[in-house]
């Protein structure tokens, strides 16, 4: 008899690389959800059950060697840019929003539709459609890239349309707050905090269904906290 096909695995993701850190560093106690399951799978983590003990997780020499791949990997692509854009998503995630990088937006705020791809994006966590306040956060760490983003009305305009507030985060001695458009807010990067020196004006806003859609196929931000241990 044939053995049963095993399921193909999808390939496992930058959630799968911050679940295995977190084992790395923490006491190993399960969490028996999806991430887990598949990273036992892949035989990144193994169970280890002691005598008269509770059950752990212990991350596997491929485990390890897949911790220093990705550190490697992580250590060329946060550059000064991402590593603010990372800053802002895990300072909003903080607040309970729903918080994406990287996902592309279609926006008609004139004649013309527009694809985005705003540096951040997030809504509130919520039921209520009326409640879900969309907000655009602009990442800007050099001057030369903020001019030529505000050299772009029709840019700026259609993150205005998929939005009820737009910022401009700007790394500290980019640029003075008034340059920045009055329809926008202002957050500048200080070393110990996002500091916000002027407010975006907030406007009545819902979600087109294509937002919607968008939303639904991405994955959001996700900050990993160590587990609480068990006793």
């Amino acid at each position: 008899m044939n053995a049963p096909l095993m399921p193909e695995m999808k390939p496992l993701s930058r959630v799968h690389d911050q679940r295995l850190r977190q084992m790395y560093r923490s006491a190993g106690w399960p969490c028996q959800d999806t991430i887990e399951i598949e990273l036992l799978a892949a035989g990144l983590l193994e169970r280890i059950t002691p005598p008269a003990a509770a059950e752990y997780l212990r991350v596997t020499d491929a485990g390890v060697q897949r911790l220093a791949v990705a550190l490697n990997q992580n250590r060329k692509a946060l550059d000064t840019h991402e590593a603010l854009v990372q800053r802002v998503a895990e300072h909003l995630v903080g607040y309970d929003r729903l918080t994406y990088r990287g996902l592309t937006l279609l926006a008609k705020p004139d004649a013309q539709w527009l694809h985005l791809r705003p540096d951040v994006f997030s809504i509130r966590n919520t039921t209520v459609e009326d409640y879900v306040e969309p907000v655009v956060h602009e990442i800007k760490v050099k001057r030369a890239d903020l001019r030529a983003d505000l050299k772009k009305p029709e840019k700026r305009a259609g993150y205005l349309a998929l939005s009820s507030e737009c910022y401009y985060v700007l790394a500290a001695g980019v640029a003075d707050p008034d340059e920045i458009p009055p329809e926008c807010g202002v957050i500048i990067a200080e070393p110990e905090r996002l500091h916000t020196v002027r407010a975006a004006p907030k406007r009545p806003m819902k979600l087109s269904f294509g937002s919607y859609m968008a939303l639904a196929k991405a994955d959001p931000v996700r900050v990993l906290r160590e587990p609480s241990p068990r006793f």
